[in-house]
């Protein structure tokens, strides 16, 4: 199959982020090397750049979506919206991983460099309508992260969160090739738009043992990506070793790339076996949700505290998209971006909390945030209410608005299960903010960030109110990108 260079315009954002990794990469070698700020600079810049990119492809495409390069990639709605979205909340969590860098020896290009890697093979994995596309995405995703796990060299607690990672990271990739090899032998195709005809022409899917046992790998492999019960070994592990900049980043835009690869595999390629995987969904939802906000309530390490919920709140997201519908993948789609964004800020006090010498983790280190600066624990507080689900904050809402999805569709037992756990899980957010306003501090030094930071740790706080208070902008976008991309 030829291309031509004119070929490659439907992925103008990734071809010019990709040339904006090199240049940042040379200059990182050659015009920055005593001036890393420049660097840093760069990189928001270029982030910044391919966001306006795809927003204007966005305006351009008229609400249609559009596949090229030989049927392997597609731009629509949904996949505008997730890009943007990572594309900004990486821009985000650079501008607090600073502070850390400084302060931990860390202020080196490749930390943003193969940030921006991440980035690139999450927005492949975003647009790619091709088996093998979603997966080189899905790798180029995985390396750079491993790279970053490890990239403190001296720190064997980072050196052996990035083996476990790597080493899990390889198994789960290759489960989902299997799958994949699978479906390519059943089909004869690796184009999504084929495996999709392909499928709907099937009958009697739901007992088809290859399918049957195809879905299987595909959706361990998912699985996996998402952190959920049984495939969540790794989170806890990699989340406590990785340095807190890394923790950060890693916990927040990859969800959205794992949601990507979810709807893009099983919602659209192989939508007409919704009701063989919609029971494994369910399965590793409810489980991830249970057994994600039970271990968490037992956690000292604030680190490992939001790592089990996270695998808790993906729970969620499974259990949206189980219901196989649009407002169930709207309402998904909406609890993932919120999440990345709680995700971001609660990662973030930990930065703020940190100085040269010490880099903390444990629950303590929250204790009298309130005495030491108030606007901070303040701010803490409207995040911890968001991760809760406790109104009138975004949390709440994306909580309510996938339980009545999985609701209408006449899941009683699993919403009363969700409900159930998300006051179960209140617990230990709600312990974290007794322990900010109703105990002593450790230490009295004050706390200390740049401008940037404290504008836009604010103002994330204030976000989770903002969109809980008027969460039908961001819901109405996730609405219009699902029913106008090709589900």
């Amino acid at each position: 199959m030829n291309f031509d260079m004119s070929a490659f315009a439907i992925a103008s954002p990734e071809v010019f982020l990709l040339a904006a990794l090199c240049t940042v990469l040379l200059m990182d070698l050659w015009v920055a090397k005593g001036a890393p700020l420049i660097t840093y600079l760069a990189t928001q810049l270029a982030l910044w750049a391919t966001a306006l990119l795809v927003l204007g492809k966005s305006f351009n495409s008229e609400g249609a979506f559009i596949t090229g390069l030989g049927g392997m990639y597609i731009v629509d709605g949904l996949g505008d919206i997730l890009k943007i979205s990572i594309l900004l909340i990486s821009s985000l969590t650079f501008a607090y991983s600073r502070k850390y860098l400084r302060e931990q020896n860390m202020w080196r290009g490749e930390f943003f460099v193969l940030g921006m890697a991440a980035i690139l093979g999450m927005m492949i994995m975003i647009s790619g309508y091709n088996l093998l596309v979603l997966y080189l995405g899905l790798e180029l995703l995985a390396l750079s992260m491993y790279a970053l796990v490890a990239m403190q060299r001296d720190n064997s607690n980072a050196s052996e969160a990035a083996m476990k990672y790597f080493v899990l990271g390889a198994i789960a990739s290759g489960l989902l090739l299997y799958g994949i090899s699978m479906l390519y032998g059943m089909s004869g195709s690796l184009n999504i738009i084929d495996l999709k005809a392909y499928f709907q022409a099937q009958a009697g899917l739901h007992t088809n043992i290859l399918f049957l046992f195809s879905m299987t790998f595909i959706v361990a492999g998912i699985a996996f990506k998402f952190g959920a019960v049984p495939f969540h070994m790794w989170v806890p592990d990699v989340y406590q070793g990785a340095p807190t900049a890394v923790t950060l980043f890693l916990g927040s835009a990859p969800k959205i790339a794992a949601f990507a690869l979810l709807i893009r595999l099983l919602a659209d390629g192989l939508g007409a076996g919704q009701s063989s995987w919609s029971q494994m969904l369910m399965l590793l939802g409810l489980l991830s949700i249970v057994m994600g906000n039970l271990m968490a309530i037992a956690q000292t390490s604030l680190k490992r505290m939001f790592a089990y919920s996270t695998i808790a709140h993906m729970g969620f997201v499974l259990l949206g998209v189980l219901v196989g519908t649009e407002d169930g993948y709207s309402a998904a789609m909406f609890y993932t971006i919120i999440y990345a964004l709680m995700s971001a800020g609660g990662f973030a006090v930990l930065i703020l909390l940190g100085n040269r010498m010490s880099d903390p983790d444990n629950l303590d280190c929250l204790r009298g945030l309130n005495d030491r600066h108030p606007w901070y624990a303040f701010i803490m507080l409207l995040i911890f209410f968001s991760m809760a689900g406790i109104p009138p904050t975004a949390g709440f809402y994306a909580k309510l608005s996938v339980i009545k999805v999985v609701m209408g569709e006449g899941y009683l037992l699993v919403a009363l299960t969700m409900v159930v756990m998300s006051v179960v899980g209140a617990f230990y957010y709600l312990r974290a903010i007794k322990l900010m306003y109703f105990d002593e501090p450790e230490e009295s030094t004050p706390i200390v960030a740049e401008v940037d930071f404290q504008v836009l740790f604010s103002f994330n706080g204030l976000l989770m109110v903002i969109l809980g208070v008027f969460p039908g902008v961001l819901m109405g976008i996730c609405s219009i990108a699902v029913s106008t991309s090709n589900l």
